[in-house]
Parts: C-alpha cells; structure tokens; sequence
C-alpha cells in the first residue's frame, strides 16, 4: 500500500512541511491496514513507533479507578505514538480500531534521525507533541480532580447518612413518647400533691435536665450508678427498673430519688417516676435530633466553605487555619475509617496570607489524603499539623508516621504523573498540583521522609504584594 505527498500535506499538523521532508517520510515509513477490534499498541509495549492514522479511527483506552475506560478517539489525520524529543517509554494504556483503518508508521530510529535532517517536520512534529501533552494534562487534571471528588462525596454522603437516620430514629421514638401523653397525664391529673412540693420536684427536674456540667463517666463507673439506682427502684416497687438508665444520663443520684420519694404519697411514687422517665427520653431525644442536625449543617456549610470560597478570583486575606479544619471535617469519614488520630498544634496569633482559599484547600487535601493512604496499610496512624509563623512567612507542617518515602524515588515524587499508588488510587497529580500551586502563591514545599516519619513543610509568604 503507497502513500503520496498529498496525502500528507492533506494532514493538518504536516501542511507548512517541505515537500522533500515528507518524501523522506514515506521513504523511511510504511502503511498497513487493520480491521476493527484489532490493536495497534498494547498496554505496557514500547513506545518505539510513529502512527499517522489515514483512514478510520482508534480509541484510547486505559485503567482508571481500578477499570478500563475510554480516555479519546483519534480520528482520519491524528498522530499518536513516538514524537521527537517525548520521554515518554512505555504505552499506559492500549489503542483499538473501532473501524477498517489504514496506518502509516515509522521507527522511532529513523524519527530521531530525522529530527537532525529535517527542521520544519521536527517542528511539526514536536507542536503535535506540546499539544497532545496539553490536551492530556487538561484531561487528567480533570480525572484526578473528579477522582477525589468521588472521594470526598464518598465520604460525606457516609457522614450524613449517619445523623440523617439518627434525625429520622428520633423522630419515630420522638412520636412513640408523645401517644404515651394521654395516658400519663390522666394518671398526673389524679395526684394529690401540695403545691410546695410539685415545686421542689419540678426545679429539681428542671435543673437536672439544663444542668452542663454532667460528668464524663467511666462504663464501670456508670454501670455501678445504675446497678445502685436500679436496686432502689426495685426496692420501692417501681414498674419500669429501665428508668435507671435515663436517670443516669441526666445524673440524678439515690438522694434526688429519695427527695422526690418525700414530696408524695408512696402509691403515687410510680405515677411520677413514670412520668419523669417519659419527660427524659423525651429531652434525650430532642438533644440527639438537635445534635444530628447540627452536624448535618456543619457538614454543608464545611461543602460550601471548601467549594465555593473563590467566587472571587483575586487572593484574599486569610487564615491558614480555616481551610485546614475545612479540609479535616471534608476527610473526616476516611480519616476515622483508617483510624488515624488528628493531632494540631496551631499558632492562633498567626497572620493572615493573601491566597486563593480553594487552591490552597486543594493543598491541604492533596497532601492529607496521601498520608492518609500512606498509614491505612499499617491499620492505624496519626497525622500531626502544626503552624507557626517563621519570619516573613506562614509554615504550616504536616507529619505521618506512615511507612515513609523510599530515597530512590523522594526526588520524584512532584513529578507530574508519578505515583506510588495501585492502578485506579491515583493518577499521579496529586503533588505536582501541590508544588504548581504552592509556586503560584510564592511558596515553597519541602519533604523529609524516613521510615515512621514522613513531613511536608509548606511555606506562604505573609506580605505578597
């Protein structure tokens, strides 16, 4: 199968080419066919070969999130493979036909021959590989950022999952409570009781229920309190022993009981007891859907905190710390999911740095979530933030006592496209993202690592004008 000239001079990228390079070209190269299904590259075979797809198409295809998935097409005209001056070595993904296609290849031997003999296709040549390495950064910083969003949703919709079925249990416990009402207010309408002492039980209870300062108790120690006011429920005949429980909760001792116990008639003991029990669990409940809901609208304030935070595209003054208590409440799931203790030591006199705050969320969770990989293999861990201010600038030092970064590779690590993690955790952007935006924002970001001790020291200047 033959080529001429102005087949290729019909390709876009080769049209300013002179007509004796793309002689050179057909002289060096050859044309072949293959039909649909078939492949034109493997994953991992050598990128030793320039393509020139002349008729058909292929698509790309590589593994993301742990499955294949179709990345591009390239269609009549496209050039993929070996271009001059790329490092590119090894295919990470596979190329198939999706129709009947015609091919022209050629070495990479003779491209790179060709690149000291012909200045005007090198030049081609190399634009179409600026722009293939363009139009592929754009789309894996895509990837990368729709990859931790699938992350940080993952995690959020656990979180408020959790006080979302907290909220609907209480309401549904909330509803039983409230049919006892009836009930319990004909027993209380039949008391008899002087009103000096309906006052005394009803401070006491009142006081009991406001009371913020309750003790934070051992289980020993809060098995023991029940045991004893059980034992005394029991003792004057009281129907519902499981009052004891609730009684704790709101730190009523054996003397509140016998108080009560005084202000009544004995038979009517039960009645108020089982209307104190009722009156609990009905607050508990209440502080346990106020609780939940509160957490729910921290949950979505953190969102649209770490979300929306440059609305304005101008650096604004800021404090460090926020953007890192955003970006811990937005990890929050997988941080206790790994069982990794948070540990901050922050400089609340710290000054204010002029910043983008979304950038610098990107930052902060980039760097987190990778030492939260880091320490998941060893089932636990503990991630140490500290801030301080150094002179003119703003330092802020994250520390994992994960398995450490290996010297060989330390120097890599900002590298675009360089990852340590399994096929599908991570596309290799993480810490070039890191570093471009620390750059951006005259910076630096520093690493030391040995094993059990990884730290990253990042530093924004105080006065950035």
């Amino acid at each position: 199968m033959d080529i001429t000239i102005d087949e290729l001079k019909a390709i876009p990228a080769l049209q300013a080419v002179p007509d004796e390079q793309l002689q050179w070209l057909i002289d060096v190269g050859e044309v072949f066919e293959l039909r649909e299904g078939e492949r034109i590259f493997n994953v991992g075979d050598p990128i030793n070969k320039m393509f020139i797809i002349l008729e058909g198409a292929i698509r790309l295809c590589a593994v993301q999130n742990g499955k294949m998935r179709e990345l591009a097409t390239i269609k009549k005209d496209g050039i993929t493979g070996f271009l001059p001056y790329s490092r590119a070595t090894n295919a990470f993904g596979y190329g198939e036909c999706t129709q009947l296609s015609r091919f022209y290849q050629c070495t990479a031997e003779d491209l790179k021959e060709g690149t000291r003999l012909h200045y005007e296709l090198t030049e081609a040549l190399v634009h179409t590989m600026t722009s293939r390495v363009r139009d592929f950064t754009s789309m894996q910083q895509q990837n990368e950022k729709m990859f931790a969003l699938g992350k940080l949703s993952a995690g959020l919709a656990h979180e408020l999952n959790n006080p979302a079925a907290a909220i609907t249990r209480g309401a549904a416990s909330l509803r039983g409570q409230i049919k006892n009402l009836p009930l319990l207010f004909k027993d209380v309408a039949t008391l008899n009781i002087e009103p000096h002492k309906i006052d005394s039980i009803n401070n006491l209870i009142l006081e009991r229920v406001s009371q913020t300062d309750r003790p934070v108790l051992s289980m020993m120690k809060r098995s023991e309190l029940e045991d004893d006011l059980y034992d005394w429920l029991l003792d004057h005949n009281a129907k519902d022993v499981d009052t004891a429980e609730n009684l704790v909760d709101f730190d009523f001792s054996i003397d509140d009981l016998e108080h009560i116990n005084s202000c009544i008639p004995s038979p009517q003991l039960q009645v108020v007891l089982g209307w104190i029990n009722n009156y609990l669990l009905t607050e508990k409940m209440a502080q346990d859907i106020s609780e939940s809901s509160q957490r729910i609208s921290e949950l979505v304030q953190s969102v649209k905190t770490f979300t929306h935070m440059d609305r304005d595209s101008s650096k604004q003054l800021l404090n460090v710390h926020d953007g890192i208590r955003n970006t811990l409440t937005m990890l929050d799931y997988k941080l206790r999911k790994a069982n990794i203790q948070v540990v901050h030591h922050f400089d609340e006199n710290l000054p204010h740095i002029k910043a983008l705050a979304g950038e610098l969320n990107q930052v902060w969770t980039n760097i987190i979530d990778n030492a939260i990989d880091a320490m998941e293999v060893n089932g636990s861990g503990e991630l140490e933030i500290s801030t301080r201010q150094d002179k003119h600038f703003v330092q802020v030092i994250l520390k994992d006592n994960g398995p450490g970064i290996p010297d060989e590779i330390k120097s890599q690590i900002f590298d675009p496209f360089f990852s340590t993690k399994d096929i599908g955790k991570g596309s290799g952007l993480g810490l070039d993202v890191v570093n471009r935006i620390v750059k951006q924002h005259n910076g630096s970001v520093k690493v030391t690592s040995v094993p059990g001790d990884t730290e990253f020291e990042v530093c924004f200047p105080i006065n950035d004008d």
